[in-house]
């Protein structure tokens, strides 16, 4: 991917900062918090801080290239894949997992006159390398 040319078609100035910061995002499918983005990028970056990370996060999420789900109602993680899918974590070794969903094909009862405008599935379980150890 050209992430000078995708910033750039989104309407977002490609600095440094906001090249690494998503081109990180997009090659880690880790779903990272601002903490590891920071601690990951500051020795390639030495004058980030996480003030740029997170108002850079909130750029791209207001760009509609990133989007933000919370884990266990405090973690903040970012994702740069904008295809709608859902996340799976596992309750042994944390690790996190992208799901693929086929939303429209979800029921979901007493919502005939809502619109839903995203969808946003979080499960958790065990992993299949966790169950196998």
């Amino acid at each position: 991917m050209d992430f000078i040319s995708h910033l750039s078609s989104n309407n977002i100035k490609p600095s440094v900062q906001r090249i690494k910061i998503f081109e990180y995002l997009y090659k880690n499918t880790n779903h990272p918090t601002v903490d590891i983005i920071y601690k990951d990028l500051v020795g390639d970056i030495p004058t980030l801080s996480k003030t740029t990370v997170y108002n850079t996060l909130k750029l791209f999420i207001d760009n509609g290239i990133t989007s933000t789900f919370t884990i266990d109602g405090n973690e903040a993680r970012y994702d740069a894949i904008m295809e709608e899918h859902a996340h799976f974590k596992c309750n042994d070794c944390g690790q996190l997992y992208d799901v693929e969903i086929e939303a429209l094909k979800l029921k979901f009862s007493k919502l005939n006159d809502f619109q839903i405008d995203n969808t946003n599935i979080y499960l958790k379980g065990i992993c299949n390398k966790c169950l196998t150890k």
